[in-house]
């Protein structure tokens, strides 16, 4: 048994493609793309609920990470790709973040919040009084 694997991993590594697939060169970095995809995801969602901590942590993550890939022996340009789209979405999330909860985000939403409510009612009774005046 250890024969027929040690044949099939000689049979692996001597194909460069085959032997890159088969590598942690190419599965962390694939496996790791789930962390950049739910940040890119989470742009859409409300501001209130990113953690600021969080998003500094994955900052300085990706940031340490990218450094790496470059400096190993061979350079890994997929985890670095995967690590580069990871911090400009965290800092997309920074920004957000700080525009929500010190840069008056919060307020101006509140603002137009009611601004829409208003409108709301405006249009409601304007449908009352049409329908008052038809009768």
């Amino acid at each position: 048994m250890a024969a027929f694997v040690k044949a099939i991993n000689a049979k692996i590594r001597s194909n460069p493609t085959l032997s890159y697939f088969c590598s942690t060169h190419f599965w962390g970095p694939a496996s790791n793309f789930g962390i950049p995809v739910a940040a890119v995801m989470d742009a859409r969602k409300s501001p209130e609920l990113i953690s600021g901590q969080m998003t500094l942590a994955l900052c300085i993550y990706s940031a340490t990470f990218m450094r790496y890939a470059l400096a190993v022996t061979p350079k890994n340009y997929l985890l670095f790709a995967c690590h580069f789209i990871n911090e400009g979405s965290q800092l997309t999330q920074g920004y957000r973040y700080l525009q929500w909860h010190h840069w008056g985000g919060k307020e101006k939403a509140g603002v137009q919040g009611a601004v829409e409510g208003a409108k709301e009612k405006a249009a409601a009774a304007t449908d009352k009084i049409k329908e008052a005046v038809s009768k």
